[in-house]
């Protein structure tokens, strides 16, 4: 835990060192080139600090690491029963909202994700050194979880803000040295992630690594170790990865990307993903952040740049497969990751889009069979990761995993091929096709290749299995399911779209993200002003602030299954239509055709109107809001009956009401 900061003594022994001692330390732990403003606000705060904490015993930390977030805390004090988290702005004369949000932000990374800080009072203090009129108001924030609310204060004001602070909280006195050795358990969300991991900081980093989620680094150590055998023994081979919903699947082939991201390396590799949405909202991601550090180090980089550079290793999978159809030679990468593998498209949807958009009339391949044929040219290895989602499929032309089988057993048989023992569970929809296999030399199962605890939601890991009960409709395994979840992880329903946003709003603390989530289907919620067919551009939705009207934070627009897929939000509120309804004889399915209902026929069609819901159904981390509306008597394609079966099927299994 030492490590995690710049500085960490004693209060005692902070107040006996010189200031120039205490500036050496935390300048030769700063990697970055020293800037002199960086100087004068470490100086300002020390000379402040030795001031205001003379009366205290406990210790301090300087430049406290949240590796979550690639930030770090100005000052942690542990002082009797508070760890105080202070966030300096130096010569500030306002308390911006931005800046209340980061140490909020700060604050709740530690109660969160910080095993010694679960049940200990946190109080942020943002302190805007030349604000006027200051007086600390203390105060709970109205989660019942000892973080308190922000607590604004000035330079002057800053020691009796710690003596208010103390005087507000009772509690045993902290063991600093206990605290310090608590183990950081964090689970980012994927953008997050893809942030720290392109910024060198390694899977157990950013991972929890405790008993009940198996460890993201055993998996990719044996996907890196498959990766290691191929080329020492130069071999060609595939690999499939395979795991719940949330539960690290993306980490792991960014893991792996960011690892071989040298384009001078043979181990160079690349992330594919067929996620229009999601690629476009990590590259942007990436390059901002990208441009962001540099600025910090006073390095001028322009977007454009650091887009060039995130591109070469994050990239859409029709862009990769559109460089392979335009040249012979093998791509540079021998290392190639799909994410989400078994949407890759069939024969069929291939060979018609190739002739429709490439002039390619006779073009024979299902899109497994040419990505596999493009790395097949390398000479020597190369190596195929497939990372697997179940019950994921929610678009036409979707092969599923029995595709990347079959063209195996057909034109590559001299591949050694890697399975998680768990492809063959059922929502896979592989196990008729891995049959075919059992005659095959070089097939290798493997239980590390399965990740089986969804990450996604830190508060309750059985979020997923809770939404598969009820969309299989087993009724009291669904209600023992939210018994166990219920505590950590709120699910409450309501007919009032209103009543939604404002219960989001006052779950939400610091950037925490929420948003409306509809299905695609989605067409008669246009009387709430939801309307699917109006585009949003997902990289404003999912990245920007609370200004911006764009974002997912103004609850104007929505967000539809494809959207949202491989992403997540703190809090969502999932809006209902008619498109998927509850009835005794179980899920009915409805298409909006011109001006009527109708019904959906089609298995296929079925399961993918089915699996929207659940992915809408498992984006949130923290908790969500179900709205069925009530419908409207008077307007036929609104018919209330429409609805009701749907809201009474969910209050049945228990989700409490929304007063």
């Amino acid at each position: 835990m030492m490590n995690r900061a710049y500085y960490s003594e004693t209060i005692s022994n902070f107040l006996n060192q010189s200031h120039h001692e205490i500036l050496g330390v935390l300048s030769g732990n700063n990697g970055f080139s020293q800037e002199q403003t960086q100087r004068g606000a470490w100086q300002y705060q020390i000379n402040l600090l030795k001031e205001v904490l003379l009366p205290y015993s406990g210790s301090i930390y300087f430049e406290f690491s949240i590796p979550r977030m690639g930030k770090r805390i100005d000052v942690v004090l542990v002082i009797e029963s508070v760890i105080l988290v202070l966030e300096f702005k130096v010569g500030e004369k306002e308390f911006h909202s931005y800046s209340l949000d980061q140490v909020f932000d700060y604050a709740l990374d530690l109660k969160n994700f910080h095993e010694t800080s679960h049940y200990l009072t946190i109080a942020p203090i943002l302190i805007a050194t030349h604000a006027k009129g200051v007086e600390p108001i203390v105060s709970h924030n109205g989660h019942n979880d000892k973080l308190l609310f922000p607590i604004k204060s000035n330079s002057m004001m800053l020691d009796a803000t710690i003596k208010a602070v103390l005087d507000f909280c009772d509690g045993a006195q902290i063991n600093a040295k206990q605290w310090e050795s608590g183990r950081y358990y964090p689970t980012p969300t994927i953008i997050e992630a893809a942030m720290a991991l392109y910024n060198n900081h390694s899977v157990t980093d950013i991972s929890r690594s405790d008993a009940s989620a198996i460890n993201l680094s055993q998996t990719s150590d044996a996907v890196a170790e498959i990766i290691r055998l191929s080329k020492q023994n130069s071999e060609k081979s595939i690999c499939f990865v395979t795991g719940v919903p949330g539960a690290g699947k993306t980490l792991v082939g960014l893991n792996i990307a960011t690892t071989h991201i040298d384009k001078n390396s043979e181990l160079y590799s690349v992330f594919l993903s067929g996620n229009g949405p999601l690629v476009s909202i990590l590259q942007e991601a990436l390059a901002r952040d990208k441009v962001k550090r540099a600025n910090e180090k006073g390095v001028k980089l322009k977007k454009r740049e650091a887009q060039s550079d995130v591109k070469a290793f994050i990239q859409n999978i029709h862009h990769f497969r559109d460089d392979c159809l335009n040249e012979n030679e093998p791509p540079i990468e021998h290392v190639v990751l799909f994410d989400e593998a078994q949407r890759a498209w069939t024969l069929e949807q291939t060979s018609t889009f190739m002739r429709q958009k490439k002039s390619k009339p006779n073009f024979n391949q299902s899109e497994p069979e040419f990505l596999i044929s493009c790395l097949d040219r390398h000479p020597d290895w190369s190596v195929v990761v497939c990372l697997v989602g179940g019950g994921q499929e929610i678009n036409t032309g979707e092969a599923g995993i029995s595709e990347w089988v079959e063209s195996l057993e057909r034109s590559f048989p001299d591949w050694k091929i890697y399975i998680s023992s768990r492809l063959t569970d059922s929502e896979y929809n592989a196990g008729e096709v891995l049959k075919k296999l059992a005659h095959r030399e070089g097939v290798n199962y493997k239980d590390d290749l399965h990740l089986a605890v969804s990450m996604r939601s830190f508060r309750a890991e059985n979020v997923s299995l809770l939404i598969k009960q009820i969309l299989d409709l087993k009724i009291s395994d669904a209600q023992t399911t939210l018994k166990q979840i219920d505590h950590n992880y709120p699910i409450v329903i309501t007919r009032d779209l209103q009543k939604a946003k404002l219960w989001l709003k006052s779950k939400a603390r610091g950037t925490e993200r929420y948003g409306i989530v509809v299905s695609s289907q989605a067409q008669r919620l246009k009387p709430y002003a939801i309307d699917v067919k109006s585009p949003i551009d997902p990289i404003h939705w999912f990245l920007d602030g609370k200004e911006d009207v764009r974002s997912s934070y103004y609850l104007e627009d929505v967000a539809t299954e494809f959207q949202v897929q491989g992403l997540e939000l703190d809090w969502s509120c999932v809006t209902w239509d008619a498109d998927f309804r509850y009835s005794p004889n179980g899920w009915e399915h409805w298409s909006f055709v011109g001006s009527k209902w109708n019904h959906i026929n089609k298995s296929e069609r079925k399961l993918y109107l089915k699996n929207a819901y659940r992915v809408l159904l498992t984006r949130a981390r923290q908790g969500m809001v179900i709205v069925v509306p009530s419908g409207d008597k008077e307007d036929p394609t609104r018919n209330p009956k429409f609805y009701d079966s749907t809201f009474n099927y969910l209050k049945e299994i228990g989700f409490q009401v929304l007063d």
